[in-house]
């Protein structure tokens, strides 16, 4: 699907992409940070420019997420790092060497839970791994009571990491389960509005981002592994490129701002209310 207004931008991106997978397999070899660096620059329509300072702000978080889990990470992988701060909604896809500092390929505004509102919880905070366990599945595109696609449109990957305690947003507060998800949003009416806190406590995220996700693997390191073991993954698109690192952690964390970073501005679209909104 065409994700440039112009057609001779189009055309000069996948060429660009074309030469760019051409050269890694003539080269046997995959640059994890710069290439898919490239990729996303082309493919993903809705970017932010993170500064190098925070770069590091959000590697160490993952990081402290990680040891306050218990996990280690024992292969090199892309992270997926959203920070659900009301001023911030953004993620970061990170990729972590089994050696050096951790890097970021590029980052995205998002949506996550918007407490106050009946059946809203805030996004957990956390490391969340995506597995088989919690089976994917792909949006049918059809529209809710309020004329909302709330996976988005048809065909989108919806990212599933199960069941979840997560802090009730309405009434007396406290703990309840909630589904968490991450996934692409109505186009029209709720894609505008991401880099605000919009969601039941699912994880929003741009249509494009959502694409290259799927389409590379980023986070199907334990899919790959269904894959070789002989299992038949119909979620999975049949043309994919997967990458060779792939990952396969969810990072939830919250950085405490006050004030909004000027690398990640409102959204576009102004947050309206309404009755009741896609999950």
């Amino acid at each position: 699907m065409p994700l440039f207004r112009h057609v001779t931008d189009r055309v000069r991106k996948h060429a660009a992409v074309a030469l760019l997978l051409a050269c890694c397999a003539s080269a046997g070899a995959f640059q994890p940070v710069p290439d898919m660096a490239v990729l996303y620059i082309t493919h993903v329509d809705r970017r932010l420019a993170v500064e190098p300072a925070e770069v590091g702000l959000y590697a160490r978080l993952a990081e402290e997420a990680l040891a306050h889990a218990g996990v280690t990470p024992v292969a090199a992988q892309y992270l997926v790092v959203v920070d659900r701060n009301p001023r911030v909604q953004a993620l970061f896809l990170l990729f972590r060497p089994t050696e050096g500092a951790v890097q970021l390929v590029g980052a995205s505004p998002v949506s996550t839970g918007q407490p106050g509102r009946f059946d809203h919880f805030e996004t957990p905070l956390g490391v969340f791994d995506h597995t088989l366990q919690n089976p994917d599945f792909r949006a049918e595109g059809t529209l809710n009571s309020q004329g909302i696609r709330g996976y988005g449109a048809r065909g989108m990957r919806v990212y599933d990491f199960g069941w979840q305690p997560a802090m009730r947003g309405w009434g007396k507060g406290g703990m309840s389960e909630m589904r968490l998800q991450m996934h692409a949003t109505d186009p029209d009416l709720l894609e505008g509005r991401l880099g605000s806190a919009q969601s039941k406590g699912c994880i929003r995220i741009p249509a494009s981002l959502n694409r290259l996700l799927d389409h590379y693997g980023l986070l199907d390191a334990d899919y790959e592994q269904g894959l070789h073991d002989g299992r038949t993954l119909r979620v999975l698109d049949a043309g994919r490129e997967p990458v060779p690192f792939p990952g396969r952690y969810l990072i939830v964390v919250e950085s405490g701002r006050q004030d909004r970073p000027d690398w990640s501005p409102g959204p576009f679209l102004a947050p309206r209310k309404r009755m009741s909104p896609a999950r």
